[in-house]
C-alpha cells in the first residue's frame, strides 16, 4: 500500500472511527455536534453495536463502576440502578447511537486490516475485511480515530493448564459463553478472583448445585450499594439534566478521593477494606486467606460487588472461596498443589484478556511499518510521529467513559485549529533522548503478559498517561489546543511554496 493519492473509485471520509462500542459511540456523537461538516463512518467488526456489552452474555453481566461516571456527560443515566446490568447499558449506548442519527454511519462485519499514511497526499488509505463474506474494500481518510477497546475481541485468555484435555466436563471462558449452557444443579468451579469471577459467583449460585471462586491470588473486594440513593434524590428533586450533572460530580470526586486515599495510606486502606469484609462475611472465616491481596489496595482495580451479594452467597452456604494453585485438571475437576481435589461439571476460566490496543491495525507510512511500541502516547490521543491519528484508552483507576468524552471534545477543538489555519496534517514530536515507560502503570496479569508490544509513556505531561480526570480536564479542554510538542503541515509546505505554514504552533 504505497499509493500517493487516492485511488479512483475509492471512498474518502474526514474521519475514520473504529469500533462502535462505548468510545465509537461517544466520538461519533461529539463530531455530530462539534464538527458537523466532518464526513465520517464508525467501523465495526462484529454484527452489532455496543462492543463489550454486546459480547459479553455471562450471568450476571454489569458494569463494575457507577452508570453516573460510565455514562455520558451529554446523556443522563435514567435508570434507578447505579451499577447496572449488561443489558440496560447496551440499551442505554444503542439509544444514544440512535439519538445523534449515527445508526446509518455503522457500517458492521468491517474489520480494519492495515492502513497506510501517505505523506504526500495527507490521507490513510485504510484496508478493511468483511468479516461476513472475506470481502476485501479500501477506503480512505483524513484521520483514524480508533476506539477498539483493550482486549482481543475473538477469544479470551485461557492458560495452559496441566491436564487440560482429561477433564471430563465443560471449560468455558466468560467471553463466549455459550448460550445453552445449562449449569442448574451442576457443581461450577470458577478460575479467577477479578470483575468477572465475582460477578459470576452469585449471579450462578442461586441456580448451581454450588460455585467455588478458586483463586490464585485474592482480590480486594468492596460493596457498593445497586442504586445510589443521592442520585435519585437528585434527579427527582432536579430533573434528569441537572440531578445527573450533580451525581456524575459527586461520583467522579468520591472516586479519586478513594483511589487518594488508597494510594497515600495504604496501611489505613488495607485495614478498612478488611473489616468491612469481615462484617459481611460469616463469623470465624478465614479473612485473611481468601481476602487479604499482598499488594497495596489499587496497585490493581478494586473490585465492586453491588449489594454485598458475593458475602451473601457465601453466607448462605450456595458458593466458597479456595485460595491455592492449580497441579493438575483431572477427569473429575482440578486437583490442587495442597493436595485437595475440587469435583465439577464446568469449570469456568475467568482468567481474562488477551490485551489488543489499536484493534492489532498494521499501520505504516508510506509503506513503511510503524513499530508502535516505540512511539510515545502525547496527551492520551495521539502517538508519537504517527499523523492523522487519535486514540482512545480510558482510565484503569475510575470509569472508563470519563476519559472518552475528554478525549473526544480536544480532537474536535484540534480538528477545528487545523480547519481554522489551513493545515491538513499533524503528528507529535518527542525527544529521541526522553526517558519512557509502559503504557500502563498497572499489576493486573493482562496488562503485564502485553507491556513490551505496547506504545510507551514520558515521565510527565504531554507525554505522560494521566489517570486523573482532573489533570485531563486541564490538559485537553482548559489548557491551548496546541503546543511546541505538536507539528504541522499543508499542502503548500509540502510543496515548498513561500506561502506555506509553520511547522509548529
Amino acid at each position: 500500500m504505497t499509493d500517493i493519492s487516492t485511488p479512483s473509485g475509492v471512498e474518502h471520509l474526514d474521519v475514520l472511527i473504529i469500533g462502535a462500542g462505548v468510545s465509537g459511540i461517544g466520538a461519533g456523537r461529539y463530531l455530530r455536534k462539534l464538527q458537523p461538516s466532518k464526513t465520517f463512518a464508525i467501523l465495526e467488526a462484529r454484527g452489532a453495536s455496543g462492543g463489550t456489552w454486546d459480547l459479553h452474555r455471562y450471568p450476571g453481566i454489569r458494569s463494575d463502576s457507577d452508570l453516573h461516571t460510565f455514562g455520558y456527560e451529554f446523556k443522563p443515566w435514567r435508570d434507578e440502578q447505579s451499577i447496572a446490568d449488561g443489558p440496560r447499558i447496551l440499551s442505554y449506548l444503542r439509544e444514544t447511537a440512535a439519538e445523534n442519527g449515527l445508526d446509518p454511519l455503522i457500517r458492521y462485519h468491517h474489520k480494519v486490516i492495515r492502513a497506510d499514511w501517505s505523506g504526500a497526499a495527507a490521507r490513510w488509505l485504510v484496508e478493511i475485511e468483511r468479516t461476513d463474506t472475506g470481502e476485501r474494500l479500501r477506503l480512505s481518510a483524513g484521520w483514524i480515530f480508533c476506539c477498539s477497546g483493550y482486549y482481543r475481541y475473538d477469544e479470551g485468555y485461557i492458560p495452559d493448564f496441566p491436564g487440560r484435555d482429561r477433564f471430563q466436563g465443560q471449560l468455558v471462558h466468560p467471553q463466549l459463553w455459550p448460550e445453552d449452557l445449562d449449569y442448574s444443579g451442576k457443581r461450577v468451579v470458577v478460575i479467577g478472583s477479578g470483575a468477572t469471577a465475582v460477578t459470576l459467583l452469585p449471579a450462578m449460585a442461586g441456580t448451581a448445585a454450588h460455585v467455588t471462586m478458586l483463586q490464585r491470588t485474592p482480590t480486594y473486594i468492596m460493596p457498593l450499594p445497586k442504586k445510589d440513593p443521592i442520585a435519585n434524590v437528585l434527579r427527582k428533586l432536579l430533573g434528569d439534566e441537572r440531578g445527573y450533572a450533580l451525581s456524575r460530580q459527586k461520583n467522579i470526586l468520591q472516586q479519586r478521593l478513594v483511589w487518594e486515599f488508597c494510594q497515600r495510606f495504604p496501611k489505613a486502606a488495607r485495614k478498612l477494606i478488611r473489616a468491612v469484609n469481615v462484617a459481611l462475611l460469616p463469623k470465624g472465616y478465614p479473612v485473611d486467606e481468601h481476602f487479604n491481596p499482598p499488594y497495596d489496595p489499587w496497585d490493581q482495580r478494586l473490585c465492586a460487588v453491588p449489594d454485598g451479594d458475593l458475602f451473601a452467597a457465601l453466607r448462605k452456604g450456595s458458593a466458597s472461596v479456595v485460595t491455592d494453585r492449580i497441579k493438575t485438571f483431572t477427569e473429575k475437576g482440578i486437583l490442587l498443589e495442597s493436595g485437595r481435589e475440587l469435583e465439577a461439571d464446568i469449570i469456568v476460566s475467568a482468567t481474562g484478556f488477551h490485551l489488543q490496543l489499536l484493534g492489532a491495525i498494521e499501520f505504516s507510512i508510506d509503506g513503511r511499518p510503524i513499530p508502535l511500541e516505540d512511539a510515545i502516547a502525547y496527551r492520551g490521543v495521539m502517538l508519537s510521529g504517527v499523523p492523522n491519528f487519535a486514540m482512545v484508552i480510558g482510565y484503569t483507576n475510575s470509569s472508563w467513559t470519563l476519559k472518552v468524552g475528554l478525549i473526544c471534545e480536544y480532537f474536535c477543538k484540534l480538528l477545528g485549529y487545523m480547519d481554522a489555519n489551513g493545515l491538513d496534517t499533524v503528528w507529535a514530536a518527542s525527544d529521541p533522548q526522553m526517558e519512557t515507560r509502559p503504557l500502563l502503570d498497572f499489576g493486573a496479569g493482562y496488562v503485564q503478559r502485553s507491556l513490551a508490544k505496547l506504545p510507551k509513556q514520558g515521565p510527565s505531561a504531554p507525554w505522560l498517561m494521566s489517570m486523573s480526570y482532573y489533570a485531563d480536564r486541564k490538559q485537553l479542554l482548559n489548557s491551548p489546543v496546541v503546543d511546541e510538542h505538536l507539528r504541522f503541515s499543508n499542502a503548500a509546505r509540502r510543496e515548498g511554496r513561500p506561502d506555506s505554514i509553520a511547522l509548529h504552533a
